[in-house]
């Protein structure tokens, strides 16, 4: 069982910044993608960022040039540094994980981190 634990969520003012971290119970070459979804109150859940195993990344259209995903493989980690925030960006945000098929396979959720962007 593959396990993903979010953190850093909480309440910023628009223009304002928040990282969220999720660290992985296993490494995170195992993983063919890593990403972050978000669901806001009435919304669908949508990818915000993800990133491949090549270090190959996608970002949906609303975030470019505003929020960054990054990993470190010593903490086994991914990272969403999230600059510029706006109100609709209010959201719970997911850590996703697709484990790799030579790894056991799978889709993987965390528990979820909510982001409030409000003055």
């Amino acid at each position: 069982q593959v396990q993903l634990v979010e953190s850093g969520g909480g309440l910023a003012q628009p223009g304002g910044s928040l990282r969220l971290s999720c660290r992985a119970s296993r490494m995170i070459f195992t993983f063919d993608k890593l990403g972050w979804y978000r669901q806001a109150p009435g919304k669908q859940r949508e990818l915000v960022a993800n990133v491949g195993g090549f270090g190959d990344t996608h970002y949906t259209d609303s975030v470019k040039g505003r929020f960054t995903i990054s990993t470190e493989n010593a903490k086994n980690t991914v990272y969403l540094q999230m600059n510029s925030l706006k109100p609709e960006d209010t959201a719970v945000y997911y850590c996703n994980g697709e484990v790799a098929v030579a790894y056991g396979g799978g889709v993987y959720w965390g528990q979820g981190t909510q982001v409030t962007v409000s003055s």
